[in-house]
């Protein structure tokens, strides 16, 4: 059974945020805030993330996501809402 006060955000960055440690850097920020899910680079140069946890810790990470990392340029975060999957852990996927 899927915790209800778990919230899940699927989100697609773009901008320069390929080659410039974004996914690196937002396992980091997702570990560092308890959120699991997955993040993964797109052929078409965006990043595409899903974030689940509290809904305050999912909100950090899309306000992360507006930024990236340091030498990242986001131009757009576009977040659907979902239902939570009960993910466990945070990876980068290839």
């Amino acid at each position: 059974m899927v915790n209800q006060d778990r919230v899940r955000a699927h989100v697609f960055v773009s901008g320069k945020v390929q080659g410039v440690y974004f996914r690196a850097t937002t396992r980091d920020t997702a570990q560092n805030q308890s959120v699991d899910g997955w993040v993964k680079n797109l052929d078409d140069g965006r990043v595409e993330a899903v974030f689940e946890g509290s809904s305050d810790d999912v909100d950090t990470m899309i306000d992360f996501c507006h930024e990236g990392s340091q030498a990242a340029r986001v131009d757009d975060v576009s977040v659907t809402y979902e239902e939570p999957e009960g993910l466990d852990g945070f990876e980068i996927r290839y």
